[in-house]
């Protein structure tokens, strides 16, 4: 028996089933696996942070042809190559758009003229009321426990979703820890009223990553990832634990970007030594891989669990 649906201003927004966001991992979040998260009742993303807008633009016609459900593609703002990367989503006819790694300013008003729903992502309140301030539709609340580019001065969901919260109206989607209905009780007990997932996505079934990074997050502990390049130059992020970060960890870089060079070794070669696999803390949550709608099923059916469970 289906767990009982979850409406929140996200559900009603974005015309979705489930409260839940894919994160727009780049090469990774391509219409196989985003279609499946789609198809499983949540929002679906495709990236766009790889810069390859040919093969975007191909994966988007194959994600109206894989599922009839919402859909959305996110604007990495560090990465856009094109100048005109409104102008692209808008001819593909897309509805949804998240923003990150950037100035909401940039793109927003842009986006909005053209009737498309923004999301921007934020690591503090101060980019939060930014993000207001340019007009978005709705926040990702982004704590410091993910996986992928983060901000230097990292504050933990815990302490970051309820002060943004208590100082917007926006719906909050709340990212960085989240992997099943428990976490997701947590963030909608702090204020949230939608959650986003990375690294359980990236662990599923239908992702196409190799499956030795698969495996390492099985294996993981939640102290094997690390923060890496708090002092730039370029941004932070958080990673798995290998040989190389923790050689980063310790002797720093000049260019963290090279060390992206080996990126589809990593990715899909499986040679987690070759450049740095992006992963968050709950790795340490995760011990095997499920189909993505199954995921989405159980965290439903938690999340009531959960909340029904807790004292009176």
């Amino acid at each position: 028996m289906a767990a009982a649906p979850v409406r929140t201003r996200i559900t009603e927004m974005l015309g979705i089933e489930k409260p839940v966001i894919q994160a727009a991992m780049g090469w990774i979040a391509r219409a196989p696996l985003s279609s499946a998260f789609s198809n499983a009742g949540g929002m679906g993303i495709i990236e766009t942070s790889s810069g390859e807008l040919d093969a975007i633009r191909e994966e988007i016609l194959k994600m109206k042809d894989l599922t009839d459900k919402p859909f959305g593609v996110n604007v990495a703002q560090a990465f856009v190559r094109d100048p005109n990367i409104v102008d692209f989503i808008i001819d593909q006819g897309i509805k949804f758009v998240t923003t990150s790694a950037g100035d909401p300013m940039k793109y927003t008003s842009m986006l909005k003229e053209a009737g498309l729903t923004v999301f921007h992502v934020v690591p503090s309140l101060q980019g939060a009321l930014r993000a207001i301030e340019a007009g978005v539709d709705g926040l990702i609340v982004e704590g410091g426990e993910g996986g992928g580019f983060k901000n230097p001065k990292d504050v933990a969901s815990m302490v970051l979703v309820p002060l943004v919260c208590e100082h917007v109206n926006v719906p909050v989607v709340a990212a960085g820890g989240i992997t099943d209905g428990r976490s997701m009780a947590a963030a909608f007990a702090l204020g949230a009223e939608g959650i986003l997932m990375g690294t359980r996505i990236l662990s599923s079934e239908e992702s196409p990553v190799h499956q030795n990074w698969k495996d390492a997050i099985f294996a993981a502990d939640a102290t094997d990832t690390v923060f890496l390049n708090r002092s730039g130059p370029g941004p932070a992020l958080r990673a798995l634990r290998t040989e190389r970060t923790e050689r980063i960890l310790k002797e720093g870089v000049d260019n963290i970007f090279g060390e992206f060079a080996g990126t589809q070794k990593v990715y899909f070669g499986g040679d987690l030594e070759a450049g740095i696999a992006l992963t968050g803390q709950v790795a340490g949550r995760i011990t095997e891989a499920k189909p993505v709608a199954q995921i989405l099923d159980e965290t439903i059916a938690e999340y009531h669990k959960v909340v029904s469970g807790l004292p009176k």
